[in-house]
């Protein structure tokens, strides 16, 4: 998506009450999906576009939240047939502070996500998906989190709406993972609930922002002004400057 593009749609985003994603879904045994076994979760930021009235945050800290969000919502499947989803971050606004009622900025986060084939070698489509989502719902996603939730909070609450979002892109095109009727029952099952539904993981531990960085309740301290941390590549995958592109069957 051309940079003038995504500002403009995550100023007009950030300023507005868009549709929120519900997320509860998670500690749900899932809806069957085909043969689909998740393989890799790789994110892709480079100079992401930032949108009006929003923190800064890390490459990182993306990185960490959403390969979370997706391996925790796509971890659930249990089926025999790798498939890899890549996503890159075009853009994203992380609510600040606002005056309620009068001004209240939205977080919002625009991504491009790739589903790849790990039997074929290649994308399912020719193009990206490009999704733009609001944070999960609930009531302070409503009047604007930027009071309320730091931007570790923020970061995942977008993620997990995002990986929804591309779930229910998925089960439309059901076709695309098989059919699984042809597994064999004695090695697959019908999936699980992930198991840290509901929850905010120690990665994203509620952190006092202030002038000297970013602390930890405990007290621990941690850099910049997000508490994500890099998670490391996955091998069989190769990120570059356009993208990324898998490079090694994992099966």
């Amino acid at each position: 998506m051309p940079r003038l593009t995504t500002f403009a749609a995550l100023a007009a985003a950030a300023l507005s009450v868009s549709a929120c994603a519900k997320t509860d879904d998670l500690a749900q045994v899932p809806e069957p999906m085909g043969r689909f076994l998740l393989g890799h979760t790789v994110t892709v930021v480079e100079e992401p576009e930032i949108g009006p009235f929003s923190r800064e945050a890390t490459d990182e800290a993306w990185e960490t939240a959403i390969n979370f969000a997706m391996e925790e919502r796509f971890g659930r499947w249990d089926g025999d047939k790798y498939f890899h989803i890549a996503t890159k971050v075009d853009g994203y606004a992380l609510a600040m502070i606002g005056v309620p009622v009068v001004f209240t900025p939205k977080s919002v986060l625009i991504a491009s996500v790739t589903i790849w084939d790990d039997e074929k070698g290649a994308p399912v489509t020719d193009d990206p998906k490009i999704f733009t989502v609001s944070e999960e719902l609930s009531p302070e996603a409503l009047i604007g989190t930027g009071l309320t939730k730091t931007a570790d909070e923020q970061m995942l609450s977008l993620a997990r709406s995002l990986a929804k979002s591309v779930q229910e892109y998925m089960m439309e095109n059901i076709a695309w993972f098989g059919d699984a009727s042809l597994m064999d029952p004695a090695t697959t099952s019908a999936g699980t609930p992930a198991a840290t539904a509901g929850t905010v993981p120690p990665q994203f531990a509620r952190v006092k922002e202030g002038a000297e960085g970013a602390v930890l309740e405990g007290g621990e301290e941690v850099g910049g002004t997000s508490s994500g941390v890099r998670s490391e590549t996955p091998g069989g995958v190769e990120t570059t400057t356009t993208g990324t592109t898998v490079v090694e069957s994992s099966s």
